[in-house]
């Protein structure tokens, strides 16, 4: 009998080995990493692979999605005059930064946008709830953290509000990371006022969830479209910043732009692509009418990526901006777990003399992910990056700006999760006024942050490094 057994789990282990092997869109070294842990740990290593191994969110969720993205209408100018506003020119050199975003996403590179950059979080909420006050024909909101805490509910009320008086509101959250919200009374009660709610990947019976698809893909993004000409951006949750459910880390410092003009069509279509793959609603008609630009103002594209769209889209987006530095790189991120191409791109605009800065949290609420980031500080210290790390609570705004002229802003840190795993959502923009604005606020980060040098890396302790760089290890398989 136990012959039988061990026989059995052998081929078991080389179908799983092989399947990991056959997997597309996977690196090298996930596919070794894979095999060393099936074969390893047989048991343990198929467990694994069955629940992280493959980025699957089931067959018919994927079905919807793509569905959804062909039922949407393509986004056209409304007259030649809106197309004259649209049709603003960025300086060749960045021009490979806006046709890699429009392969990501199919939106044309649009002008006539604003913006006002938020630091402050419960700033941003009013600025939210204000904005939702005077909505008149429709509020949408999509976040992956949507707490019952202070901010939390004034949104809800505000939605509550504005469905009363006759607004279309739409609001969406994950089912994982506002399962707190999805069981509250203020859920319901939204619908009962007439908000329309929604949950992106529900998770349902855990049993079932995990048999279709993996559970730990998510909807990270952070969405909000007021009257399809405001929208919002950025890393913040609705929220506070003492983030109640990791308090102990607190505050969690974000930054948010609130634009209006045309790029908000754009971030309609990706909240409208999200509703409907989630939803028995067809947005079309919210994206029937022609775009407006009825203003000058700066270029703006908006993108979204995630596990059912292009493989390796985001990290590419990051690595193009990288390459496309001559002068200076500025980044802030609470995650920071790259790929071999992230890396060696981020080393190389340092080696050919890119002044180039990365701000860290110094706590991060994830320690496998503070010990996986800590690997490669040796590296980028060698290649000349400057690294800081943030030491006035957890550091959670995702920025990146280019030569004081490009920033790019959004939901998606530099990590695995969100190349691979998450739907993320982040908007590229060229405009000196507003990048300076970023580039000031990235200076008081710098100003709470120490510097770590080269020397301080050498001084940790061998078990120090030797857990670092052992969690590092493990990132293909996270």
């Amino acid at each position: 009998m136990s012959s039988i057994f061990y026989a059995s789990l052998f081929l078991l282990e080389l179908a799983f080995i092989a399947r990991a092997i056959l997997r597309p869109n996977r690196q090298p070294a996930a596919r070794i990493a894979w095999v060393v842990v099936i074969g390893v740990l047989p048991i343990i290593g198929i467990l694994l692979y069955v629940f992280f191994g493959e980025t699957n969110i089931g067959r018919r969720r994927s079905r919807r999605k793509i569905l959804a993205a062909q039922q949407l209408p393509p986004l056209v100018p409304a007259s030649k005059a809106a197309a004259s506003n649209l049709e603003v020119k960025v300086p060749e050199r960045f021009e490979t930064l806006f046709r890699s975003a429009r392969s990501i996403s199919p939106f044309q590179t649009f002008g006539g946008n604003s913006a006002r950059l938020f630091s402050v979080s419960d700033q941003m909420i009013d600025s939210l709830v204000a904005d939702i006050e005077a909505a008149k024909k429709s509020a949408h909101l999509l976040y992956y953290i949507w707490l019952t805490d202070n901010n939390g509910q004034k949104v809800v009320e505000a939605l509550k509000r504005a469905a009363g008086r006759g607004v279309q509101c739409r609001a969406m959250v994950d089912g994982l990371g506002s399962r707190a919200m999805i069981a509250s009374e203020h859920w319901q009660e939204m619908q009962k006022a007439g908000v329309r709610i929604g949950v992106a990947l529900p998770i349902g019976e855990l049993l079932l969830r995990v048999i279709k698809g993996r559970i730990d893909l998510r909807n990270h993004r952070k969405i909000v479209v007021i009257d399809d000409h405001i929208t919002y951006c950025g890393s913040q949750n609705c929220a506070d910043a003492a983030f109640l459910v990791k308090a102990k880390y607190a505050p969690w410092v974000d930054s948010v732009m609130r634009f209006e003009g045309p790029i908000a069509r754009q971030q309609q279509h990706i909240f409208a692509a999200d509703w409907m793959s989630n939803v028995d609603e067809d947005l079309s008609e919210v994206l029937a009418a022609p775009v407006q630009a009825t203003e000058l103002g700066f270029p703006a594209q908006a993108f979204g990526t995630g596990p059912t769209l292009r493989h390796s889209a985001m990290p590419e987006m990051f690595e193009a901006m990288m390459y496309a530095a001559r002068r200076e790189i500025i980044i802030t991120t609470p995650y920071y777990v790259p790929d071999e191409a992230m890396q060696n791109s981020l080393c190389s605009a340092a080696y050919r003399g890119v002044d180039t800065t990365v701000i860290f949290p110094a706590r991060n609420d994830s320690f496998v992910v503070a010990a996986a980031s800590r690997s490669y500080y040796p590296e980028l210290l060698a290649a000349g990056v400057k690294i800081f790390e943030y030491v006035g609570g957890l550091l959670h705004s995702k920025t990146f700006i280019v030569d004081g002229e490009v920033t790019l802003i959004g939901s998606a840190n530099m990590d695995r999760r969100s190349f691979e795993l998450n739907y993320e959502n982040n908007i590229l923009f060229y405009d000196a006024e507003m990048t300076g604005e970023l580039r000031r606020l990235q200076g008081e980060y710098l100003e709470k942050s120490r510097q770590i040098t080269a020397e301080m890396v050498a001084a940790w302790s061998l078990p120090h490094r030797l857990w670092n760089n052992t969690i590092a290890m493990l990132g293909p398989l996270l």
